[in-house]
């Protein structure tokens, strides 16, 4: 007796009824998702292939279901920002629940926002994360930095 070979539903990003916006939220139709366990759900299946970013849900053992999604920006975010008071690690949180570590020589600002480069993925910044960082985040006379262990990694602009 043979593995029964896994089948892979695929709905392209035109067709799928839901999109992610510049800010990391959920929309529909009917507007902004509001269900925390929907929300939550939605951000921790995010995955990643040559086609692009997706939803990936295991129905059972046999189907796989990948839905393609638009998204205004990018489609991953830094949610929460964990800072250790006896060392200059930062640890991000992004909306997938996966924790990464903050590298300085990989932030850049677009569009007045702060983005990371990291494994492939272009990663931006929400508000909230901003705001815990506030206090390692330089600004002098149109340049950009972060300080981390009395060192000031400068934060280069890309344009658009």
């Amino acid at each position: 007796m043979g593995k029964k070979e896994k089948k892979e539903f695929v709905v392209p990003k035109e067709k799928a009824v839901f999109w992610l916006d510049a800010y990391g939220r959920w929309h529909n139709k009917h507007g902004v998702f509001e269900h925390k366990k929907i929300i939550d759900y939605f951000h921790s299946s995010i995955r990643k292939d040559a086609g692009g970013y997706h939803l990936l849900q295991k129905h059972n053992d046999h189907t796989i279901e990948k839905v393609y999604f638009k998204y205004e920006d990018t489609a991953l975010f830094v949610f929460d920002v964990k800072l250790q008071d006896d060392s200059d690690k930062i640890q991000l949180i992004l909306n997938t629940k996966d924790e990464i570590p903050l590298t300085p020589e990989n932030l850049f600002v677009q569009n007045d926002n702060l983005y990371m480069e990291h494994a492939g993925h272009r990663i931006k910044f929400i508000d909230r994360a901003m705001l815990k960082l506030a206090h390692r985040l330089k600004f002098d006379q149109h340049r950009y930095g972060l300080e981390l262990s009395s060192k000031t990694y400068d934060i280069p602009f890309r344009n658009s």
